[in-house]
């Protein structure tokens, strides 16, 4: 089961040390459906689809082929320890996988010799430039096993599809120095920059650098994979020249950037390696028509930068990113146990990874979210809400950069309506709604769904902050939407919400949760402007809502589904920020009641959404159960959950719609709302105090 290590492991346990460890053996733990290796933005995300490294290709989370690859030569013998890069070349084998937060720890043994394969992304909260870096560190540790000594090489190379949104497009490649720094690029030869939008799209634009540091015993080369592969299988080194037959297919001859590190004489003392893998897409986002530059360029920097202060900067990132780790997995494990820390060590580069951190135009951070596999929208405010928790919990400045563009779209004169937009575009072009009605008209809007959203997380940013400083620009807009709700949120007409999927519903009793809610922190924020008669309007309003709520909704032993359909029940999630907020308009005897009933509703791998069908989304899921006041009750709503994640047969990267039945995926990967998982860690002041959040 996945729940019974932590972090996710693949039959070794918790070591000695920090980095580097010997291990015993354990009882096995389950594995995770995608293993995440370079995650950092939803175009830079490259993913392990299988339980060994070397037994696929890596993957772009859409599933199309990021190839990179690794080889180890040990005493004249050749392995395989990353994708299949030679048919003929055995592959090491496996002993182990770790996933933190920042880092995927694999092991592999073979020949006398052990290698620590690590792929560390260090996209540590508190500091948005070194967040933003598009680059992970791919670090080799080898050391002999028998007391002896080994003659050591290993081998690295990543293919042109890094830059391609299909393998029929030209490219192009090049390599320079930048101080300390060796470096290999490649790139499209048009650089369609931000031309095209859509879901199932790889970039086409930009550049991606392998770099190594000067004054390390390694070649380099650009050049054919099956000259490279095939030389480094025979003598342990690559071509001296690089291939300069360009622009051509990406599939053609399949161009490839490769390393070959010579360490020597290995004994059981050890000897390292690593190269850094990086992506400059010189413009990130669209917004209303202006190229957004991705953050880590605010001050000018050119890839160069990057590439050298990554380098300086790789051994303090190294221990920031060992300590960042250890510190959430423990918090994690001390508030929901093993199996909740192993889903958010799973979930943390995964969730970040589904947004892009821009520079917008007035200067501020601009943190755009894109909905994978579900219709590719840019910034959606019901993607944003559910993911909202890990930023709640680790930066505020993040929480804030989510909902800045939302804010500044929904000012503009071109957005006409009283309640809040559902999205910005489809990505990268946020250039306007293009859900439902878009600007037209409110067919198809979600206007009581997203006008909750952002008074909730409007009301979190001012409580994280301790003042409305933030919000004061756009008081006039969160007025509009607590007045709209106040008028509609109630009893809600026909319409959707953020499970759209589901259909339009009238009377929708989850979403009567959100809307007074959200009633309720407006009336908190007017508290912290000091207005005290819109507090207490909107306070009391609230509570008189909460009230009617219990009525309309009871269903004896439950509450209904919609208000006017008995025998009817669902998932209200939304009810989690009545007791996170310590608002308490509901009260505990309504959130016990729902968690007594949902214990009766479990199926093999869930709770499902509501009685209409047996699919589930797996971020609801933990808001729902961190309803539960007691422990084992939490545990009872989430083993299920954990048993998903170990057991479906979609070797994907974590979905949030899937069937509870069989663990099947329904539909969904690799989304932003993965985010919703750290809700939980919201639940402790001292977690919350120590991470920054609301006291």
């Amino acid at each position: 089961m996945l729940r019974t290590l932590t972090p996710i492991l693949l039959a070794i346990c918790l070591c000695a040390s920090r980095e580097q460890r010997v291990c015993s053996q354990e009882t096995p733990a389950g594995r995770p459906p995608a293993v995440p290796l370079v995650v950092h933005d939803p175009y830079f995300s490259i993913w392990s689809f299988g339980d060994r490294l070397a037994d696929d290709w890596p993957r772009h989370w859409t599933g199309r082929v990021h190839a990179l690859s690794s080889m180890v030569r040990v005493d004249g013998l050749t392995y395989r320890i990353m994708g299949q890069p030679l048919p003929d070349v055995p592959a090491m084998k496996q002993i182990g996988l770790r996933v933190w937060p920042t880092r995927t720890v694999y092991e592999f043994e073979g020949s006398g010799v052990h290698v620590t394969l690590t792929f560390l992304s260090p996209v540590l909260p508190k500091n948005l430039d070194v967040l933003s870096r598009p680059l992970t560190y791919i670090v080799w540790d080898v050391r002999a096993t028998d007391r002896l000594t080994h003659t050591v090489q290993i081998y690295f190379d990543n293919t042109a599809e890094l830059v391609v949104n299909g393998v029929s497009q030209q490219v192009v490649w090049g390599r320079g120095t930048a101080d300390h720094v060796t470096w290999m690029r490649m790139g499209s030869q048009e650089q369609p920059v931000l031309a095209a939008s859509g879901d199932d799209r790889r970039i086409d634009w930009g550049y991606v650098y392998t770099a190594v540091a000067e004054g390390v015993p390694c070649r380099t080369a650009l050049t054919k994979a099956e000259a490279a592969r095939e030389a480094f299988h025979a003598d342990g080194t690559i071509p001296q020249v690089d291939d300069q037959d360009q622009p051509r297919r990406a599939d053609h001859d399949w161009p490839v950037a490769a390393c070959c590190f010579d360490l020597g004489n290995v004994d059981p003392t050890g000897r390292s390696c690593r190269l850094m893998l990086a992506y400059d897409d010189l413009f990130s986002i669209q917004y209303f028509s202006e190229n957004l530059r991705p953050f880590w360029r605010r001050n000018g920097w050119e890839a160069e930068d990057l590439l050298k202060a990554a380098e300086r900067d790789y051994a303090s990132l190294r221990q920031q990113a060992v300590a960042f780790d250890e510190r959430l997995i423990a918090d994690a494990e001390s508030l929901g146990g093993r199996g909740y820390a192993n889903l958010v060590a799973l979930s943390y580069r995964h969730a970040i990874g589904a947004h892009k951190l821009a520079v917008g135009p007035q200067g501020q951070p601009m943190l755009f979210s894109k909905e994978c596999f579900s219709n590719g929208c840019i910034g959606t405010v019901d993607v944003l809400y559910p993911a909202s928790p890990i930023f709640m919990l680790i930066d505020n400045d993040l929480l804030k950069a989510t909902v800045t563009p939302i804010f500044e779209y929904a000012a503009m004169p071109r957005w006409p309506f009283p309640f809040a937009p559902h999205d910005l575009g489809q990505y990268p072009l946020a250039n306007g709604q293009v859900y439902g009605g878009r600007e037209q008209s409110e067919g198809n809007q979600m206007p009581v769904e997203e006008s909750g959203n952002m008074l909730i997380v409007a009301y979190v940013i001012a409580r994280n902050d301790g003042n409305t400083d933030y919000l004061k620009p756009y008081w006039k807009l969160l007025r509009s939407w607590a007045e709209y709700l106040k008028e509609k949120g109630l009893d809600p007409e026909n319409q959707l919400c953020t499970d759209d999927f589901t259909g339009h519903l009238a009377h929708n009793a989850n979403l009567s949760v959100k809307a007074i809610v959200a009633l309720a922190c407006f009336g908190k924020l007017c508290e912290m402007q000091g207005q005290t008669a819109d507090a207490n309007e909107y306070l009391n309003l609230a509570g008189r809502y909460a009230k009617q709520w219990a009525e309309l909704a009871d269903d004896g032993d439950h509450f209904r589904l919609a208000f006017d359909k008995p025998g009817t029940w669902s998932q209200k999630y939304n009810l989690v920020w009545d007791r996170l907020l310590g608002l308490e308009l509901f009260g505990k005897d309504v959130r016990a009641k729902e968690i007594a009933f949902y214990k009766r509703q479990l199926q093999p791998y869930g709770l499902p959404l509501d009685n209409r069908s047996l699919f589930t989304k797996t971020d609801w899921e933990v808001w729902t159960a961190t309803l539960a006041e007691e422990r084992a009750d939490f545990e009872a709503l989430m083993s299920p959950v954990y048993r998903f994640v170990d057991e479906t047969p979609d070797r994907i990267p974590l979905t949030d719609w899937y069937w509870t039945d069989s663990a099947k995926v329904q539909g969904f990967r690799a989304r932003p709302v993965i985010g919703g998982i750290f809700i939980k860690m919201l639940e402790s002041p001292e977690v919350r105090q120590r991470w920054g959040a609301w006291k």
